[in-house]
């Protein structure tokens, strides 16, 4: 069993900036993908960014530039900096885990971006 527990949403203003927290723990391979997808509601889920266990990154084109994914395989953390945040960033966030034996999804954390 894998949980992944996520911290660090909020209201912002247009310009400021959020940082993202993702904790997993668990039974968790040393090879896995770590990332953040986000949602508003009646639309699809979307990639946000994600990171591989060997620092691999990837990110979704109307983040890039603004938004960065790190992690800290010590910890089983990811993090998600997003930097001149618009208001249409405002979404649910979720913190995703891919690895060999299944996928796991946090329980979302909203994040509202006033203009």
């Amino acid at each position: 069993q894998v949980q992944l527990v996520e911290s660090g949403g909020g209201l912002v203003q247009a310009g400021g900036s959020l940082r993202l927290s993702c904790a997993a723990s668990g039974s968790i391979s040393s090879i896995n993908v770590m990332g953040w997808y986000r949602q508003a509601a009646g639309k699809q889920r979307e990639l946000v960014a994600f990171i591989t266990s060997g620092g691999n990154t990837n990110y979704a084109d109307s983040v890039k530039g603004r938004f960065t994914i790190s992690r800290d395989n010590a910890k089983n953390t990811v993090y998600l900096q997003m930097n001149s945040l618009k208001p249409e960033d405002t979404d649910v966030y979720y913190c995703n885990l891919k690895q060999p034996r299944g996928e796991s999804w946090g329980q979302g954390t909203q994040v509202t971006v006033s203009s």
